[in-house]
């Protein structure tokens, strides 16, 4: 893109941030620029954040810019074979919009209804049920696919669909606790609530997945490299996928070889010596989560365990911790990594409840023998046997 084109698309992007009337600036959208990409596009929204554009702004302005551009995005086309992640990915928003409309017809149905018939009772729950399973679609966007968008540079546009998804994740929430009313509230409120509700997150979800088809996934086929795709489809297969994902998207009968690092004679520490598989398998072993960040904020280590409570994935190497947080609570992690580093803090500690766990989750600062800021440890412990344990056990069983 010319520095030329690139100034002029930037700067119907702030007319649009000022005020401007959508129609004005779409005739001289098209009058000048009627070709732009969704590439191109990308990369000027995350220019305008890091030139100081609030980010929260150019979420506002997103929906927008898809309706000055949306005859241009249109036109491209997305060229992702069966099985390929990009492929995967969109199958999938079709299958949900597919339900969410499902949904909203239903919703809209029961209104003029007394009580629940079994029929809608049990369609209701077949819809809940591919509701709550789309939550592993948002994992692998977040944990795989957009740590490889930013490593080519682009990382505006994965923080404001990220922010969505926890948008997205609020109304699923909202509507599952409405259902759980169902009997403890009349009848017609509760229709018409979850009327309200289902119209809202089928037109939350028919903008978002708009954006992510026409914005952000032909971007990443653009910077992605082939190369790279492999590792990304390992990844998906690694966290999961949908009850309602496409045959195309299951796991890859091929095997990557892992990389073996060698070094004679193993680990040597002041207390012993571990081989390098002894010191994996340990990690791996420990009843416990364990995250690395280093002193320039990257994760540079996760632990493998059998049951891990958070998703982590190879893509997330390298990516600056604060991505891996959704928007709502990075500024939290800037407060924690900024007393390590003054030296203010050496723990910070909080305990959530999720899916029936207790689980209590603890940030250390590490520090060499002098005192030097190392990075940070994170450790992510299921505490729900240990909280309920009492008495006394001293026999094996």
């Amino acid at each position: 893109m010319t520095e030329n084109r690139k100034e002029i698309l930037k700067g119907l992007i702030r007319k649009l941030h000022e005020g401007a009337d959508v129609e004005e600036v779409k005739r001289k959208f098209s009058e000048v620029l009627g070709n732009a990409t969704s590439e191109e596009i990308a990369r000027i929204e995350d220019e305008l954040i890091k030139e100081g554009m609030p980010q929260e702004e150019i979420h506002k302005l997103c929906d927008v810019h898809l309706a000055v551009f949306k005859e241009s995005l249109e036109k491209e086309k997305i060229l992702a074979p069966e099985g390929h992640p990009i492929h995967i990915l969109m199958e999938e928003h079709r299958i949900l919009l597919d339900f969410a409309q499902k949904f909203n017809v239903l919703a809209k149905a029961m209104i003029v209804k007394s009580s629940f018939e079994k029929e809608d009772e049990a369609q209701l729950k077949d819809i809940i049920t591919h509701f709550k399973e789309s939550e592993l679609h948002y994992l692998r966007e977040e944990n795989v696919l957009f740590p490889y968008i930013e490593k080519h540079g682009i990382t505006g546009p994965p923080a404001v669909m990220w922010s969505e998804h926890d948008k997205i994740r609020g109304m699923k929430k909202n509507l599952y606790e409405l259902i759980d009313t169902v009997t403890t509230r009349p009848f017609a409120q509760f229709t018409t609530n979850l009327a309200e509700g289902a119209r809202s997150l089928a037109e939350m979800l028919q903008n978002h997945f708009y954006k992510e088809n026409n914005i952000l996934f032909p971007t990443s086929l653009k910077v992605i490299e082939e190369k790279e795709w492999g590792d990304i489809k390992e990844q998906f297969d690694e966290i999961g996928y949908c009850c309602f994902t496409p045959v195309s998207a299951q796991k890859s009968s091929g095997t990557k070889g892992k990389e073996e690092l060698s070094v004679e004679g193993g680990i040597q520490f002041d207390s012993g010596r571990f081989t390098v598989d002894e010191m994996e398998t340990l990690l791996n072993t420990l009843p416990v989560d364990i995250t690395f960040v280093d002193t320039k904020d990257e994760v540079r280590y996760f632990s493998q365990g059998k049951d891990r409570i958070f998703v982590r994935t190879k893509a997330v190497i390298g990516r600056k911790v604060q991505q891996c947080h959704p928007q709502k609570s990075i500024h939290v992690v800037r407060k924690i990594l900024d007393d390590f580093r003054a030296g203010t803090r050496d723990v910070a500690e909080f305990w959530i409840e999720l899916g029936g766990k207790f689980i209590h989750i603890r940030y250390f600062a590490v520090r060499d023998k002098a005192g030097k800021y190392l990075g940070c440890l994170e450790v992510s412990q299921d505490v729900t046997g240990i909280r309920a344990l009492k008495g006394e056990k001293r026999l094996l069983d």
